[in-house]
């Protein structure tokens, strides 16, 4: 998985922590949390807030 595939991190990210309300996570969280997935494999240091925010607003819609 690559920083661009927001929805499969995000589906990755609530069947692990599934009692977690994406909304309240801080970037920095988020940022660690994407980078110890199994399957993540891209490089730290391409990741932004843009990118971020779009895992973070992906995950909110798929929790809902």
């Amino acid at each position: 998985m690559k920083w661009t595939d927001s929805r499969e991190i995000a589906i990755q990210l609530s069947e692990k922590f599934p009692d977690t309300d994406p909304s309240t996570i801080r970037f920095t969280d988020l940022r660690d949390w994407v980078l110890a997935l199994d399957c993540f494999n891209d490089d730290p240091q391409h990741c932004g807030e843009k990118i971020l925010e779009a895992i973070q607003m992906t995950w909110i819609d798929e929790a809902e």
